[in-house]
């Protein structure tokens, strides 16, 4: 046994019981499995359903549970509810997360656990995360921080416990695809899912679909973009993503950034398009 590992489950033995967000991706997954090991019974992993969680995100949550079987619920959030939410300012995040949170210590104090675990790590601290103030606000710990692990050290352990997520790539919420001049509803996430599902069944990886109203920007490894730019394969894909609803899908040949959403952007410079369209 590691000796992070050793630390983390003495940490999360000392809590007593804890229900554990589970997302799916590997720090929630890694925990999750860790706070099983170390309290058993007195453990609840829970995965909050709402409209920004990918059917594929739940299906990372179900392939963790089925190699570490452990108590787990489904627990169904609402955020686009939320006025403030649905508008997507800079505090989106905060408005997802005080759902989430909320549900889960209700939860956790309506059964008698202790405390309340998310999956936050050491590298997390860096961006802006306005979901850390709905997090302290309902007394959510995050022992991968506390522990001072970042995401390199959460996969190795998630090798360890030999996850199935272990080396899957970071994904934030659907929300994430959307800038802050577009309104979210459940239309927007449908079509970014339904986007980034063709992605993949195309066999891209670490990928995103940015959405800009009636444009689609694809953002990609750089490795996989030239692929991307043949066109017996960009022709068929942007076809896909033009059934969405999108008038226009380019390729950003600038590659896959986790803050891309945020960057400006030349068309005329920076995307490939796809598709035909008036730029």
């Amino acid at each position: 046994m590691s000796e992070a590992r050793d630390s983390l489950l003495a940490a999360l033995a000392a809590e007593g019981s804890a229900v554990v967000a589970l997302s799916g991706g590997v720090d929630s997954a890694t925990l999750a499995v860790l706070s099983h090991l170390a309290l058993g019974e007195r453990s609840l992993a829970v995965t909050g359903v709402s409209a920004s969680l990918s059917r594929h995100q739940q299906s990372l949550a179900e392939s963790v549970l089925r190699a570490h079987p452990m108590p787990h619920e489904w627990l169904a959030t609402d955020e686009l509810a939320s006025a403030d939410y649905r508008r997507n300012g800079p505090d989106r995040c905060f408005h997802c997360k005080d759902e989430l949170y909320r549900r889960l210590r209700q939860l956790a104090d309506a059964r008698g656990f202790a405390a309340v675990l998310d999956g936050t790590n050491a590298d997390d601290t860096g961006d802006f995360r306005p979901g850390r103030r709905a997090a302290e606000s309902y007394g959510v710990r995050s022992p991968l921080l506390e522990a001072g692990i970042g995401k390199e050290g959460v996969r190795a352990l998630a090798r360890e416990l030999d996850l199935p997520v272990a080396d899957e790539p970071a994904s934030a919420c659907l929300a994430s695809r959307v800038p802050g001049t577009i309104q979210i509803d459940a239309g927007v996430l449908s079509r970014v899912e339904a986007g980034e599902e063709a992605l993949r069944e195309f066999g891209f990886s670490a990928f995103r679909v940015r959405h800009h109203g009636d444009l689609a920007r694809i953002e990609l490894p750089a490795a996989q973009i030239t692929r991307a730019l043949e066109p017996d394969v960009g022709g068929p894909l942007a076809e896909r993503l033009v059934g969405l609803g999108y008038r226009q899908v380019a390729v950003d040949l600038r590659g896959y950034r986790p803050a891309g959403l945020a960057a400006p952007f030349d068309p005329d410079r920076d995307l490939a398009f796809l598709s035909p369209g008036a730029r």
